[in-house]
């Protein structure tokens, strides 16, 4: 008996040690179900200087490459989809783009077609002898007859308009100002930008085509049409300066509801003065 007690207690080690391999030994990962490996949480901020590292961590080598200059800050506004170097043209109407001047953005707007040479002169118009004067802008400019008559100026200084018509509500508009936009080194290009201003005071998707375009005393003048779906105004810019911090403009624009008066244009592109 006592072997067999014996037996049976070498028995029960074997089948002891056998259980204790089971739970000891890990099991052979599962390559088809196993997940992404995510990596370990971040340490949390230490409140003191990070500790030096001993000689056995520190490496010779960085472990990525150094970066060839400084790193560019995240922009705020969308990705831009041109190529490195390459120039994005602005849209109609919006503001410049980031490297643009102000005479680039005007030749990539397809509502301004380019001012060629083959733009002639129109005849000047007698003025008559009336004049309102614009004391900002340092310009004196035709008093039209009616049915023109005077207005509130805000936000221009001076201004005549003709009366409202039923049914629409465009009519003519004369008003004078202080140059709204940048002074350019010619007075040809600064009434270029000048007039494609004043498509801010046109019906949405107007385009323009020039008419007149020659240089008065101590400026330049610009006549147009302004073209809107069926319908078009004629339009003029004259920029001269007045002796001013900026130039004066006076602009004027009729629509063809109102094409009686388109006559007064001419009055107008005629007749600015410097206030004297």
């Amino acid at each position: 008996m006592r072997v067999v007690y014996r037996g049976l207690a070498v028995v029960a080690a074997v089948a002891a040690v056998a259980v204790a391999v089971v739970l000891v030994l890990p099991s052979e990962p599962d390559e088809v179900m196993a997940g992404p490996v995510t990596a370990p949480p971040a340490a949390p901020p230490s409140s003191g200087p990070a500790p030096s590292p001993s000689p056995a961590e520190s490496s010779p080598l960085p472990s990525s490459p150094p970066s060839s200059g400084p790193s560019s800050p995240p922009s705020s506004g969308p990705a831009s989809s041109a190529a490195p170097g390459q120039r994005v043209t602005p849209s109609p109407g919006s503001s410049l783009a980031p490297g643009y001047t102000a005479m680039e953005a005007l030749y990539a707007d397809p509502r301004v077609p380019k001012l060629t040479s083959g733009v002639k002169r129109m005849p000047m118009a007698s003025p008559g002898r009336r004049f309102v004067k614009d004391t900002r802008s340092g310009l004196a400019v035709p008093r039209l007859p009616g049915p023109w008559k005077s207005y509130g100026a805000a936000p221009f200084t001076t201004k005549q308009v003709l009366p409202k018509q039923r049914g629409t509500s465009l009519r003519g508009m004369f008003v004078t100002c202080p140059l709204p936009i940048m002074e350019q080194r010619s007075p040809r290009d600064t009434a270029l930008l000048a007039a494609r201003w004043t498509l801010n005071h046109h019906p949405k998707g107007s385009r323009i085509t020039w008419l007149a375009s020659q240089p008065v005393k101590g400026g330049w003048m610009l006549a147009y049409r302004v073209t809107y779906g069926k319908h078009a105004s004629r339009a003029a810019v004259v920029v001269m300066d007045g002796g001013m911090s900026k130039p004066g403009l006076a602009f004027v624009t009729v629509p063809d509801s109102q094409r009686k008066q388109w006559r007064d244009i001419g009055r107008v592109a005629s007749g600015v003065r410097v206030l004297g």
